[in-house]
């Protein structure tokens, strides 16, 4: 969606200083619009007339909201500078003043920069305007490039340590166009965070209501891509989060896990360093991503698949210095905080394995630990008892330190909170595979693994395809289409290049197919991947009958298309996902039309594959080469595969 831009200003005809009248609706319209629509804003005036509503309520929910407010102080007009100062108030920056002539300036911001536009006759002069509009532009543009720590408010540049309010506590009392749009939005993406669709979420968040919401939503993609391991991806995520708010510590910490989890610890050692615990020394979530940084160091350095426990564990006795450095951080977080379980278990798991394997430990350091992980671990589950974390840390003190029978019953516990969360049930298993490897208390670890693994096997784990097969063509011509461009007679040589390129690529079971399900290209590639046991997941931009009636039937021999689209859909392992139903309506900005729906299906498609893994998944698609650059088409997925993967497989419709 695009930023949003505010105008404060006066409406009609107003007399300046000297009497002079200024038609300030033209000013807006060929001066201040078409300059801030040019550098790619969509521009809203809190005009009566234009609007319905209470124009108040609009009023401060566009100061609150909006990604850049324009205020025109060529009058003394006291709703400009009552509207400017409510602003001010409660945005630390995104503020552009622009004026025409008026004898003196205003004192209160008589040194803050703003664009002067002159009049001839009341309205903008011509002999000037296009100069004064690009100028606007400009800066309107450099604005909203403006790094987010520096302040433009008065307000927040004389109080320092003034925080802005978080931006959902802005919303108005009495519910408006914005927060039911904000309402649905949100909706959808907490239905796609629980049902584990990064997909989804990555097009939503391209549809968010305002351009704030765009840093939770990239927020939730990651996290959604962390969650299933897709660490490069999600640290994409992180990235574009930190590129609209370098301040971000959220996303500050999730990309240091994500540079963690793809080996790259230097990196990722620098980071925390630098934009964690520097800035928050004594915030324990800091020194315990440091923490797992170097945990996961020191694991890597020692855990490969190739050797038997009794190797990892020699191995493993030879990084004692890297232990250490894991052990430091979960220790400065405990200490900073008591209540940290997770913290105080690692690094209580972490001394005890120390010792475990010869290293040199404090007794009285362990004592303590165990003392305070039992405080912190059980005071968490009397907040919550359904805590999974705190329950899991618990358990896992019982396996450092207590009977069989004891760790028997907590981790029967545990695996109960888990209320069949199959990714908290993982990550239980990571850590007891390493105590596995390293032989520490084997009997003990054994027991607990298996409670673990039974629980695991109940559960359908997600499915995770071998490769994904992302496939975008041409529907068959229409009987009437004057210029063909995938005519009848096509047909089986198309579908003989397709089964090539599948063929190619060894597609088989365990691999997954993703298209609309058009006639002609999608349906032929789709028969083509079902002869080959692939699974095939169809996404539809359209409720089926209109899908049907749009993409199907209009083709030559319409109703035999239709047949073999129901036989595919007949023996589908997911039911079609329909894209009204699953993502809502299509995005409207306003003064523009909606959104292509097929434009937009391609979109989710070309998300839903890359969420999977960038490096599973292949581009086919059947296309004559044509078509323009913007989101959606085939050319925008092929050149997006082609960018991030390299692996595209071009079917050129005009070969055939």
């Amino acid at each position: 969606m695009k930023p949003h831009a505010f105008v404060a200003m006066p409406f009609g005809s107003k007399p300046d200083a000297s009497g002079q009248i200024i038609d300030f609706n033209r000013v807006y319209g060929e001066y201040i619009k078409p300059a801030l629509e040019a550098a790619g804003l969509e521009v809203f005036r809190a005009d009566e007339e234009q609007r319905a509503g209470d124009i108040r309520t609009d009023m401060f929910q566009e100061l609150l909201i909006a990604d850049l407010v324009v205020a025109d102080l060529t009058l003394d007009n006291p709703n400009v500078w009552y509207e400017l100062g409510v602003r001010h108030a409660l945005r630390a920056r995104g503020v552009v003043l622009v004026q025409g002539p008026r004898p003196n300036q205003p004192f209160d911001i008589y040194t803050d920069r703003k664009l002067r536009y002159s009049l001839r006759d009341g309205a903008p002069d011509p002999a000037s305007l296009t100069a004064e509009r690009d100028a606007l532009t400009k800066m309107a543009r450099e604005t909203m490039a403006t790094s987010t720590r520096r302040k433009v408010s008065p307000v927040f540049q004389l109080i320092p340590n003034l925080e802005q309010p978080e931006w959902r506590r802005l919303l108005l009392a009495e519910r408006n166009e914005f927060s039911d749009a904000y309402e649905a939005w949100a909706s959808r993406m907490e239905i796609a965070r629980q049902k584990n669709r990064p997909g989804d979420i990555l097009l939503l968040a391209e549809e968010t209501p305002i351009r704030a919401l765009h840093l939770e939503a990239r927020r939730a993609a990651g996290n959604a891509l962390l969650k299933l391991k897709r660490y490069d991806f999600a640290l994409e995520q992180f990235e574009t989060a930190l590129a609209i708010d370098p301040d971000d510590k959220p996303s500050r910490e999730k990309k240091a896990v994500c540079l963690g989890r793809l080996g790259r610890y230097e990196e990722a050692r620098e980071w925390v360093r630098s934009r964690l615990t520097g800035d928050y020394p004594s915030d324990p979530e800091c020194w315990s991503l440091a923490g797992r940084v170097e945990k996961d160091n020191w694991i890597s350095r020692w855990c490969q698949p190739e050797l038997t426990p009794a190797q990892m564990r020699e191995a493993a006795i030879n990084e004692d210095a890297a232990l250490a450095e894991a052990i430091e951080p979960y220790s400065k977080a405990f200490i900073a905080d008591p209540s940290h379980h997770y913290s105080g278990i690692n690094a209580l798991t972490l001394n005890l394995l120390r010792r475990h394997l010869g290293g040199e430990t404090n007794p009285t350091v362990i004592d303590n630990l165990t003392g305070g992980v039992l405080w912190a671990s059980l005071t968490a589950q009397e907040r919550e008892h359904k805590d999974y974390w705190a329950r899991a840390s618990y358990a896992e003190l019982c396996l450092m330190v207590n009977p069989l029978e004891t760790i028997r019953k907590e981790y029967g516990a545990t695996v109960a909170a888990a209320n069949r969360d199959w990714f908290a049930l993982d990550s239980t298993r990571q850590t007891l595979t390493l105590l596995r490897n390293l032989e520490f208390r084997p009997a003990e670890t054994a027991v607990a693994l298996a409670i673990v693994d039974r629980e695991i096997a109940r559960i359908v784990s997600p499915f995770e395809p071998r490769q994904v097969f992302l496939f975008s063509g041409h529907m068959m011509d229409a009987p009437d289409r004057p210029t063909p461009r995938f005519p009848a007679e096509k047909e089986t040589t198309a579908a003989e290049k397709i089964a090539a390129a599948l063929d190619a690529l060894g597609a088989g079971p365990g691999d997954l197919a993703l298209t609309q399900g058009a006639s002609g290209g999608d349906i032929l590639f789709l028969e083509a991947c079902r002869e080959r046991g692939v699974r095939l997941h169809l996404l539809l931009p359209l409720e089926e009958p209109e899908f049907i009636e749009r993409s199907i039937l209009p083709s030559v021999n319409g109703e035999k298309w239709r047949e073999r689209f129901y036989v595919l859909k007949s023996g589908l392992t997911d039911a079609p996902r329909i894209m009204p139903a699953e993502l809502g309506p299509l995005p409207r900005s306003v003064g523009e039309e909606e959104a292509n729906p097929f434009e937009r299906c391609n979109l989710w498609l070309l998300y839903t594959a890359l969420a999977w893994g960038l490096d599973k998944v292949r581009f086919i698609c059947l296309w004559n080469g044509g078509g323009g650059d913007g989101p959606g088409g085939t050319a925008h997925m092929y050149n997006e595969v082609k960018r991030r993967t390299g692996r595209v497989t071009w079917i050129d419709s005009r070969n055939l």
